[in-house]
């Protein structure tokens, strides 16, 4: 049987989402022009629909590298305006294909423009109607009552002008937890992005790499990760894997073809940064991803950076001010970053992340800033161009 899924993203990388969809082959023939029997338009800015079956739904999870999270939609949108409605038609719901009895839950519940607004109230009927449909009542636990060891479904109800669509967690964890950052330098860029910083780059994948400001190597890691083909969601768990009718059997299959697929080698990946402590976790992090050894992290600032002649790619998330230290004037050193480009990195593309107009102004680099992403809460702007020597 076919679900009908949504990949979540975060603004601006649906685009990217769309393409990583296509490329694995799990958008449909025709695919924008599928809304009729879709619970969702084809794209929204907050993801992709999508629908297929239990491998769809895992290759989804496994490979994706720019989306937060697949859920699955329950069904369509039903009309509700009275809680005895609500709880009626939320227990009509196929619930035993996704949770065992008793199993601990998560509910989130947005409410907008409809007759039903108190958004614990319709949590609390859906979690009865859960309980209506399985024959035991769920442990409904809140977002601070985790439990690593025995992890809540997430189950998401999104009420508006009094319809309801209700869709279950395929992920689990955000899907930017790719599981190898255990520790973080200061102000860290989610995995998801570094990836789509990539994408949104061209980075073609053969050519150098260079970040001069690396902190904990998510930018490098995340390289490494793509040009050897590594699935991003290989070394974690799903929240899938605890629904009844997980199969084990076809998961280690695509487990199997995932690592098959890999390539043995990547191009030069050079990352840097100042700070010996980042220099540190960004070794720790590469190794447990598996992909240390296709990295060349050294500790140094900016201007000391050596790059080979053969020009491919500076890619780098700087120091701002909201993230770092909003007393710290960062214009000399955008304006230092921007000399030594010109100075050592002539003909090579440049990709830079910051909040900042101005500051990305001081590099003089002649940057196009038209592609506007959102990092950590904060929208930052993707300064793109080419390095003039």
């Amino acid at each position: 049987m076919d679900l009908y899924c949504y990949a979540v993203t975060a603004p601006g990388l649906n685009g990217l989402a769309t393409r990583e969809l296509a490329a694995l082959g799990l958008l449909p023939p025709g695919w924008p022009a599928i809304s009729t029997d879709l619970p969702q338009p084809a794209a929204d800015p907050g993801g992709v629909s999508l629908r297929g079956d239990l491998t769809a739904l895992y290759r989804a999870n496994l490979h994706l590298r720019t989306v937060s999270r697949v859920l699955v939609r329950m069904g369509n949108f039903f009309y509700a305006k009275t809680f005895t409605e609500l709880r009626e038609k939320s227990a009509r719901l196929p619930w035993e294909r996704f949770l065992r009895p008793g199993q601990p839950i998560e509910l989130r519940v947005t409410c907008h423009k409809s007759k039903l607004y108190h958004s614990d109230a319709v949590a609390e009927r859906i979690a009865t109607a859960i309980a209506d449909r399985l024959g035991k009542p769920c442990q409904v636990r809140k977002p601070a009552e985790r439990d690593q060891e025995q992890p809540a479904q997430l189950i998401l109800a999104r009420l508006e002008n009094d319809q309801v669509l209700i869709s279950i967690d395929s992920s689990g964890e955000n899907l930017h937890k790719r599981g190898y950052r255990l520790a973080a330098a200061k102000a860290p860029l989610r995995e998801t992005l570094a990836a789509a910083l990539l994408l949104l780059s061209g980075w073609d994948t053969i050519s150098p790499l260079l970040d001069p400001f690396c902190g904990s190597g998510t930018i490098p890691i995340e390289a490494a990760l793509l040009a050897t083909q590594q699935a991003p969601g290989l070394h974690r768990r799903f929240a899938f894997m605890d629904w009844p009718e997980f199969d084990f059997a076809l998961w280690q299959s695509l487990l199997d073809a995932a690592k098959t697929a890999q390539k043995p080698a990547a191009p030069l990946l050079l990352a840097s940064d100042r700070d010996a402590g980042a220099i540190r976790m960004a070794h720790e992090n590469a190794a447990r991803a598996g992909v240390e050894q296709y990295i060349q992290f050294s500790t140094q600032a900016v201007s000391a950076i050596q790059p080979p002649l053969q020009p491919g790619w500076v890619l780098t998330n700087p120091p701002y001010g909201v993230r770092v230290s909003p007393s710290n004037d960062l214009r000399n050193l955008y304006a230092q970053l921007g000399h030594v480009l010109r100075a050592t990195c002539p003909g090579w593309k440049v990709g830079i992340l910051c909040n900042d107009l101005v500051l990305l102004g001081q590099t003089r680099l002649g940057l196009d800033t038209s592609q506007k992403l959102i990092n950590g809460g904060l929208s930052v702007y993707l300064g793109q161009g080419q390095v003039k020597g």
